[in-house]
């Protein structure tokens, strides 16, 4: 069982880390505030995810 929640959660978290990257991309920063964003999503997905919430571009 805990197996199987863990890769329901995992997977869900992946999505959302996808998602988080998507709005990234499709968002009027620039270039180079686009290029940070996805690096830190990457490195750090649940710090990364976190401060984009917090901090990231907003439309």
């Amino acid at each position: 069982m805990d197996l199987q929640v863990g890769g329901i959660l995992g997977l869900i978290w992946l999505i959302i880390v996808i998602w988080a990257i998507i709005k990234v991309a499709n968002s009027p920063a620039g270039g180079g505030a686009k290029i940070l964003w996805i690096l830190i999503l990457l490195l750090f997905p649940v710090l990364g995810l976190l401060i984009w919430f917090l901090l990231g571009p907003k439309s």
